[in-house]
């Protein structure tokens, strides 16, 4: 026999297993006459490093995955990456500028080639991670949102959407980042709490010594002012109607507007209107007619237009614009406020809001089926808690603007001639075509100089990975979409899931996929967020070199109640490498008595042992299959758990190990094996490299005879008489080794049973494990006895007699008296709620027959052990 190591060499094996894998195509997937299992993986940015996040997501979709596999479906995980417009422009211009070259000098096919040669160098770091994580990633498939084929699908997409009226172009107030240079849509924005300053603000009223005070959070937007507003039905301004006032420090003169959108009781009931930096006083400058002075300029500093502090940052104008106006004498005052302000979910720079022209996609048409199919549980949300967030989105659902003011990405397919006139093409020469048939003296047209968000790409990814553009109802669309379950954090529940299933009933009129299992956030023990923002956030790789990648996968899934968030705690990571040392100790102890293996079959006295066995590993099996339908991936690993540290290793080991120097039964040997292979089955989609490592040492096996392909067997109803008879069984043990233990008795003194009992016959079926778990050299039944403890399992009573000493007789009764209370208390505790009208009339039958079995048990009990306290 080969030598086993000590423990688990996770290094080694690891590589080993991963590499085999790949090589015999296990994670390949092509189409066949087998039912598909489609999971397509939410692509990381290019920009991406491992962290928690992933750990947890792409650990839930490979136990998915692994499991399918097992199951006999043909599975395919499909891997990719996202171009990430925002954050890889933004690592490009940082690398450039660190090498001293300024991206404002350079041409866009200059930049461009940067940017590629970046992704090629850095881009694919994130996919060799997630290798060094287990994951069955078909590795043949991996896509990219800018890949010549994506790249061409996503103008399709713009194009037909923009021929059948969806997407316009259009001046509106979006979202600014100072800091990226581009626009953003709604759910790019984060909006914070945040300590500010309110400012009150005197204006002069015209031709008067009078003031008009208002308050504002953001004074360097006053150089913007076009009006002061208040409410036609504020009496406090009643007599300032046609009247005009004096914007501070510019000098500049604007009406005071009455508007019934004014609240009286914020502030001071007057507002400084800006339609230039602000949603609202656009809206109230449209209304009434107000002139528009931009005053930032695209990178956050005061433009020509603010005539003062030109050049300047907004954030260092705020603190000296409130000490120009407290100079000039018009600021009245300032208080501590707090408010919500908008941050870019890329950068963290403080959003602007700012008039463009932009891009835009109307969505709500598309929303509506896409509404549909998930509140009539056509896709169903794991947990359903996402549905009422997703229903009130979509119901509320604005046009999405999808321009960008970028370079990487998809170059937006509009071209202009020198009159204005846009047309819109899928090439250019399909463009110039368009242009000189409308004016055949066009000699030149320009293209936008835009990019497509990145999201107007990730919302095809489960249709373009299999080829959507290239040859719509290919073989490989028809049969793995829709994909079956989609596994995702609840952040990008509009980003990116809401806008998938639009796309999917536009261009397919169909789902994208079945289910969606939302994860929790991975936090730590102090309930934060993980992120390198805290410093919170442990180096996974260095966790995987140092613990095994199955020890992370587990620390992961062990505490990650289905849809909510984790509390991760890295003693996780110790249960799980301790896990695996249990598992490598039983499979030493197993190879030990292949030696012994007896020529022939023996008096079967192990038989209940490996009944019981069977029935655990079918009963388990069966709540495998419930709780894997509802994603309750944690629960289903705490049973995989249980089944193997306690059944397997704690009791049926035990119960069928030889005596020493004893032989073992061939059927009882080769029982012992097949039930280890089926934990090792059970427990691989979650620990799957120690578990085809056990699989394999455990005995010799054929090429081919792999663990990770092997499939499971259909779970079959467990037979609840054996599963109670072992209970029983292990309550007896427990109970007898405990009671040796309290009155000193060494474990290697042999002592005598005798049973008080009416079922005399379960006890020959299970005497020879019995007498061996406890010593026993003999067990008798129902006769009388003196000096002996006695211990009450059930309604039997269990007499343990020794040789060589005497019992404490009060100690014994204080023991069993101990118990008779804590019984009358349970009783007591049954009857109240038996006795209880409201309870009997409501509870289910099935709830009640549960609570009268329970006050039957414990009479039963409660009899017992006064019978054995009155013996003594």
């Amino acid at each position: 026999m080969e030598q086993l190591s000590k423990n688990f060499s996770h290094l080694e094996s690891e590589d080993k297993w991963y590499r085999h894998w790949e090589n015999a195509g296990y994670f390949k997937s092509v189409p066949d006459n087998r039912p598909p299992y489609t999971v397509v993986i939410p692509p990381p940015n290019v920009t991406g490093v491992l962290h928690m996040g992933h750990a947890l997501n792409n650990s839930v979709q490979d136990v998915l995955v692994r499991r399918a596999k097992m199951k006999g479906y043909n599975t395919c995980w499909v891997p990719g990456t996202d171009h990430a417009s925002i954050a890889t422009e933004a690592k490009v211009v940082a690398l450039l500028r660190e090498n001293g070259i300024d991206k404002n000098k350079l041409s866009r096919e200059e930049f461009l080639q940067h940017a590629w040669e970046w992704k090629e160098k850095y881009g694919g770091i994130i996919l060799q991670q997630f290798r060094k994580l287990g994951l069955s990633l078909d590795w043949d498939r991996t896509a990219f949102t800018m890949d010549k084929g994506y790249y061409a699908a996503v103008i399709r997409v713009f194009v037909e959407l923009y021929e059948k009226g969806k997407i316009f172009r259009g001046v509106k107030m979006i979202n600014w980042d100072p800091k990226a240079k581009t626009a953003l849509s709604d759910e790019e924005v984060i909006h914070k709490q945040t300590q500010s300053k309110l400012y009150y603000v005197r204006y002069k009223i015209e031709d008067s010594e009078d003031y008009i005070t208002i308050a504002t959070v953001r004074p360097e937007t006053i150089l913007g002012d076009t009006a002061v507003c208040v409410h036609p039905d504020d009496e406090r301004y009643m007599h300032l109607k046609g009247k005009y006032c004096v914007v501070p420090l510019v000098n500049r003169r604007v009406p005071i507007i009455f508007d019934d959108y004014i609240d009286k009781e914020f502030g001071t009931g007057a507002l400084k209107v800006t339609p230039a930096h602000d949603i609202n006083d656009y809206n109230l400058g449209l209304k009434h007619k107000l002139p528009v002075i931009d005053t930032l300029n695209d990178d956050g500093t005061m433009s020509e237009a603010a005539t003062m502090y030109i050049g300047q940052d907004r954030f260092d104008v705020r603190k000296q614009i409130v000490i120009d106006l407290e100079a000039a004498g018009h600021l009245v005052k300032t208080e501590d406020y707090t408010n919500q302000v908008g941050f870019s979910e890329r950068t963290n720079a403080v959003i602007e809001p700012r008039l463009s022209m932009q891009w835009w996609c109307k969505m709500d048409e598309m929303a509506q089926p896409a509404l549909a199919a998930v509140v009539d549980n056509e896709i169903e949300f794991y947990p359903s808690k996402f549905k009422n967030l997703y229903r009130h989105w979509m119901e509320n659902i604005k046009d999405w603007c999808i321009s960008r003011q970028l370079w990487w990405g998809q170059r937006i397919p509009a071209w202009y001639d020198d009159a204005g006139n846009i047309y819109v093409a899928n090439t250019e020469e399909e463009a110039y075509s368009e242009a000189k048939a409308q004016n055949p003296n066009i000699t030149t047209l320009k293209q936008d100089e835009d990019v497509l968000d990145t999201w107007f790409s990730s919302w095809l990814f489960p249709m373009q990975v299999f080829g959507w553009n290239e040859q719509p109802g290919n073989p490989e669309l028809n049969y793995y979409y829709p994909t079956n379950t989609l596994v995702t954090a609840p952040e990008i529940i509009f980003f990116w899931v809401a806008r998938m299933i639009m796309a999917g009933y536009e261009f397919l009129d169909k789902k994208p996929f079945d289910k969606v299992y939302f994860t929790g956030i991975v936090r730590d023990k102090q309930g934060r967020k993980m992120s390198k923002q805290f410093g919170n956030s442990p180096d996974l790789l260095g966790l995987i070199d140092q613990y095994g990648a199955d020890a992370v996968r587990f620390s992961v899934m062990i505490s990650s109640p289905a849809g909510n968030d984790l509390l991760y705690d890295e003693s996780a990571l110790e249960q799980g490498r301790n896990f695996i040392n249990k598992m490598w100790n039983a499979l030493k102890l197993v190879k030990m008595w292949e030696s012994r293996v007896a020529a022939t079959s023996m008096a079967d006295e192990s038989s209940f042992a490996t009944d019981w066995m069977e029935q655990r590993i079918q009963s388990v099996s069966q709540s495998l299959d419930e709780l894997f339908e509802r994603f309750s991936l944690s629960e289903a690993l705490k049973n995989i758990y249980s089944l193997v540290w306690d059944d397997f290793c704690s009791w049926y080991l035990e119960w069928v190990k030889p005596a020493p120097d004893a032989t073992i039964d061939p059927a009882v040997y080769e029982k012992t094996v097949q039930y280890f292979e089926r934990l090792l089955q059970l427990l691989h989609p979650f620990m799957p490299f120690a578990t085809e490592e056990i699989y394999h040492q455990l005995k010799e096996r054929q090429p081919g005879d792999d663990l990770i392909i092997r499939q499971l067997p259909v779970a079959t109803s467990a037979n609840a008489t054996i599963l109670q008879q072992a209970n029983f069984l292990q309550e007896l043990i427990s109970n007898i080794r405990d009671a040796r233990n309290k009155n000193q008795l060494k474990n290697k003194d042999a002592v005598h049973l005798v049973v008080d009992t009416a079922n005399e016959g379960y006890y020959q079926h299970i005497k020879d494990i019995l007498c061996k778990q406890v010593n026993a050299a003999s067990i008798q039944f129902n006769q009388p006895t003196t000096n002996s403890i006695a211990v009450v399992v059930g309604t039997d009573k269990v007499y343990i007699v020794f040789e060589g000493g005497t019992v404490d007789t009060e100690k014994q009764k204080a023991v069993l008296q101990k118990e008779l209370d804590y019984m009358n208390g349970f009783l007591a505790s049954v009857q109240k709620k038996l006795s209880n009208e409201k309870f009997v009339q409501n509870a289910k039958p099935e709830v009640i027959a549960i609570e009268r079995k329970k006050e039957a048990d414990a009479l039963a009990k409660i009899k017992t052990i006064e019978e054995s306290m009155q013996s003594l």
